[in-house]
């Protein structure tokens, strides 16, 4: 197990929780439409939650892990 400290948990901490915070604003926000609507990729736009949830449920399983791995031993 590596110190609380090691830069990898906190690297795991850190991906999680912006993966985490960008997928949900894409999920759950207009976010996603209106990038993909200024770039002219709109059609794009239907198969989406076909991979943003997944990509969300990835992303706060990392989170959770790099918790995990930052809490001290009992």
């Amino acid at each position: 197990m590596l110190p609380d400290g090691h830069p990898v948990n906190r690297r795991l901490v850190k991906i999680g929780g912006i993966g985490s915070l960008i997928t949900a604003l894409c999920c759950f926000t207009p976010v996603l439409e209106w990038l993909a609507a200024a770039l002219g990729l709109s059609a794009v736009l239907g198969q989406a939650d076909r991979v943003l949830l997944p990509l969300l449920g990835i992303f706060v399983a990392v989170l959770l892990v790099g918790l995990l791995r930052r809490r001290p031993k009992a």
